[in-house]
């Protein structure tokens, strides 16, 4: 009694505490943005009241915006130079935007703290975005499962399982546990384990794991690993593996950050003493220009050059249905040299459909159709609900049957007006008889990676029904456009060998991997990576999750599980394969805008600080000038909204 209140304790507690955690990361992720707006909003009444020469309100205005937008950046700048003994691009913009205010040009140091701010604000809200699979993972897990034993139930909560032990999974509940079937016979749907379409039997000694769902019988399973070491946790423990890998162009930006503002503050101090003494210019006039040299020698044009761009980009991309949860991932996408395709629900729609109807030479088509339709919309399987649906489209009128057995695993017995029917599998109706009906038609079918239902009656198999996940009829002419791109395609599916080949063949995949569960794909990635460097993966299960997580760019389809949507980089909001290509043009777009942008910064950063030490230009050009690259790099950015 006493596990069972406290599993109701913290069933109830946990809704409270993720709530409460949602709200934290709100106020954490929208504070930082509302500080830079309040930043820019004091800006502007600072040079509004400056018109009316009100000096010493514009600039208490200023300080204001200085404290409010920068004190974030701040704080995280001070910590990491304590944490790390090492100044950072941060504390560089601090001391401009302080250097500014101290030689009397309060508003441009005000700016530089505003466009800091709104770029760790947009920071600050990707992170929390790309975090928040992991809590729709763990609601997928049960926390609780029935414990048999010694005849008796017992409500236990997940963790205190122990291998050996023995538990009751009932229809429509989710396997709590990894394990191996001991008592029944049953079917379970594992998509979100392999992906794979079709439900699969299971019977003695078959495995099952956990967070799969148990459709229809119920079974005992005894318990085979602990719940940390499931194959989901497993999942779970991947996406979170390979989120905290950080990529080349991170830690290459982390690298440098340390050494530019090393060079710059250095080269301030020594634009403060050593003119003075090696060129005679008076001490006014070094700390003058020391100071024009910190302003023009920020970063703030070369910020430019990439956040209008890449906001540019996405705006774009989500007017066209294409969501990018971050400037990175739209950015890798138009060097990717090779692309992997989940099967199941990305290629093809996610449901079975029939696609063959073949029966015995005195029974007739829709006759046949009727009988078995009648019987199967007494199941809520896949396969029977695609026969009824398929059915009905035809308008034929379906009966009640006299009679309907449900024979877990193998498929129903019926009586429908007199007649006694078995609907099933090969095994289920007779295999020989199976296998001959047609002059081995089922073998054909099944070849073609299509599930075959058989129905046998009095005088033997009267026909059988084909069903096939079907490619969907965008898929081909999407992999024909990329692989024009030079992008190299390959499918990694749960499904068999004949399904993947069939597939693969339709939609004019290039390479294809069969009977892969979530580990075998993030390995197949991760060989992939090696390969070809840069892969994406495009998915739309939960199983999908670790290996879009691996891959140098995850995409999911639009209509996916909330897990993949959550995990993945790029969204296709109406699932529409073709929009891929449309993707990778507007990367390929939007880096040659970057570089553009950086270049022509990086010489007017340049030209500013040898001007400025040749005593050419005074302060107020070198703020024209810096601040007027940054305008011209942010209109050259917007060129990027136009489709």
């Amino acid at each position: 009694m006493s596990t069972e209140v406290n599993i109701m304790e913290r069933k109830t507690n946990q809704p409270i505490h993720q709530e409460s955690t949602r709200l934290i990361e709100k106020v954490q992720t929208h504070g930082e943005l509302i500080a830079a707006i309040i930043c820019g909003l004091l800006i502007f009444s600072g040079w509004f009241v400056s018109l009316y020469n009100q000096d010493l309100l514009s600039i208490t205005l200023y300080i204001l915006s200085f404290v409010i937008g920068g004190f974030a950046k701040a704080k995280e700048g001070i910590e990491e130079t304590i944490a790390n003994r090492e100044l950072n691009v941060e504390m560089l913009m601090i001391f401009a935007a302080i250097g500014s205010a101290i030689i009397g040009y309060w508003a441009e140091g005000a700016i530089l703290i505003f466009i800091f701010a709104l770029s760790g604000a947009l920071e600050t809200y990707t992170l929390n975005k790309s975090n928040r699979e992991i809590s729709a993972l763990m609601d997928l897990q049960p926390e609780v499962a029935t414990k048999v034993k010694n005849g008796s139930e017992e409500i236990v909560h997940v963790s205190n399982l122990q291998i050996g032990d023995h538990i009751l999974v009932k229809p429509g509940e989710r396997v709590p546990t990894d394990g191996k079937v001991v008592k029944g016979t049953t079917t379970i749907d594992e998509a979100a384990i392999t992906g794979e379409s079709m439900p699969v039997t299971k019977a003695l000694n078959d495995e099952v794991f956990a967070g799969t769902v148990n459709i229809n019988g119920a079974v005992t399973v005894e318990v085979t690993k602990e719940s940390s070491n499931t194959l989901f946790q497993k999942i779970i423990q991947l996406v979170q593996s390979a989120q905290s890998e950080k990529s080349p162009s991170q830690l290459f930006i982390e690298k440098f950050e340390g050494t530019y503002v090393k060079l710059v503050l250095t080269a301030v101090l020594v634009m403060m003493i050593l003119p003075h003494y090696a060129l005679g210019w008076s001490w006014t006039e070094t700390f003058y220009r020391a100071m024009i040299l910190l302003v023009v020698a920020s970063p703030c044009a070369l910020v430019a050059s990439i956040m209008p761009a890449t906001l540019s980009a996405i705006s774009n991309g989500a007017r066209n249905g294409i969501l990018f949860k971050g400037g990175i991932h739209l950015e890798r996408l138009g060097s990717l040299h090779a692309i992997a395709f989940d099967k199941t629900g990305t290629l093809t729609n996610g449901k079975p459909e029939v696609t063959d109807v073949v029966t015995r030479e005195n029974v007739s088509e829709d006759e046949f159709l009727t009988i078995v339709a009648s019987i199967e919309n007494q199941s809520t399987h896949p396969l029977a609900e695609a026969i009824v649906t398929y059915a009905k489209n035809r308008q034929l009128t379906l009966n009640e049957p006299d009679q309907i057995e449900d024979v877990s695993g193998w498929g129903i017995k019926a009586k429908y007006f007199g007649s006694e029917l078995l609907v099933g599998k090969a095994d289920f109706i007779g295999k020989e008889q199976a296998n001959e009906f047609h002059q081995g038609i089922a073998l054909t079918l099944s070849s073609e990676g299509k599930t075959v239902v058989f129905v046998k009656d009095q005088l033997g198999v009267a026909g059988v029904i084909a069903l096939k996940d079907q490619v969907r009829a965008d898929a081909e002419k999407a992999i024909n456009n990329l692989r024009k791109a030079g992008i190299f395609t390959i499918m990694l599916t749960g499904d068999g060998q004949k399904t993947a080949q069939a597939i693969a063949s339709e939609s004019s995949i290039d390479s294809y991997f069969a009977e892969c569960l979530p580990e075998t794909k993030v390995q197949h990635l991760k060989d992939l990576k090696k390969e070809y460097s840069s892969v994406a993966m495009v998915g739309d299960g939960i199983n999908d999750a670790p290996a879009l997580a691996t891959a140098s760019v995850g995409i999911a389809m639009g209509q996916g599980t909330d897990v993949a949507l959550e995990t993945a980089d790029v969204v296709l909001m109406k699932n529409d394969l073709l929009k891929i290509s449309d993707a990778i043009a507007l990367s390929k777009r939007m880096n040659k805008i970057i570089k553009q942008n950086i270049i022509f910064s990086i010489a007017v950063i340049t030209f500013l600080i040898c001007s400025n030490f040749f005593q050419i230009i005074d302060l107020p050009f070198g703020v024209i000038g810096h601040e007027g690259s940054t305008i011209l790099v942010i209109l050259n950015s917007l060129r990027l909204l136009k489709s």
